[in-house]
């Protein structure tokens, strides 16, 4: 079955990073939803829903769907969302004190790193502006996980090229768990924590072992 992406979007600072990252994913096959965390707010319905509106215009996939989350935290909301629906990855912009062009774990990113059951992508800063697809795709791990598998499949699908080594045309990092993580789970080695946060393109982190299928195959190369 195609992957199942949830985009958090509140409509706040580099949230159409978000938008933008989760966008090309479904380019690659991906059934997408935004879901929009209120925190209890006491938002009026009309209000809640044009900030989902905006998300899915953003977006601009009409099969996309759209969910209101009623959480006093946003990685607790979205994690029981994802859990509902049989997500395999959320996707966040990076922290709003981001420089332009970088990469940052945002405090909700950062809770679902911590042993969480679903893969995290977090958007770089100005990828919507960019507007920026997929060209070079690197993978990143000890070859145990699912991150190699993962990406060949977005590289096929979008028909790019995966490269053996990360660099300034690297558009996205396909990250497995650390080793000692648990079957499953999210957990970050400090080498890849500070992989992200020195990095220039988007990120999906996945847990240990698992490995997401996205669309149809096309034609790959790899340089």
């Amino acid at each position: 079955m195609p992957a199942k992406i949830i985009i958090s979007y509140d409509g706040t600072a580099n949230e159409e990073d978000a938008i933008a990252f989760g966008r090309v994913l479904g380019q690659a096959g991906a059934q997408l939803a935004i879901a929009y965390v209120t925190h209890g707010r006491r938002d009026s319905v009309g209000d809640t829903q044009n900030v989902l509106d905006r998300g899915l215009e953003l977006l601009g996939s009409p099969q996309a769907t759209g969910h209101v989350v009623d959480d006093r935290s946003t990685p607790e909301g979205l994690a029981l969302l994802a859990d509902g629906e049989g997500a395999d990855a959320i996707v966040f912009c990076s922290d709003s004190h981001t420089a332009n062009g970088h990469v940052s774990i945002g405090n909700s990113a950062q809770r679902l790193l911590e042993g969480g059951r679903r893969a995290i992508a977090i958007a770089p800063v100005g990828l919507a502006e960019r507007g920026d697809g997929i060209g070079r795709v690197v993978v990143v791990g000890d070859g145990d996980g699912g991150a190699r598998e993962t990406a060949e499949g977005i590289a096929r699908a979008l028909g790019v090229d995966i490269s053996p080594v990360a660099g300034e045309q690297t558009d996205l990092l396909v990250i497995d768990s650390r080793a000692e993580a648990e079957q499953g789970r999210v957990s970050l080695s400090s080498a890849a924590e500070h992989l992200i946060e020195t990095s220039t393109c988007a990120v999906l982190v996945l847990p240990r072992g698992a490995r997401i299928e996205f669309g149809a195959p096309a034609q790959q190369t790899v340089a």
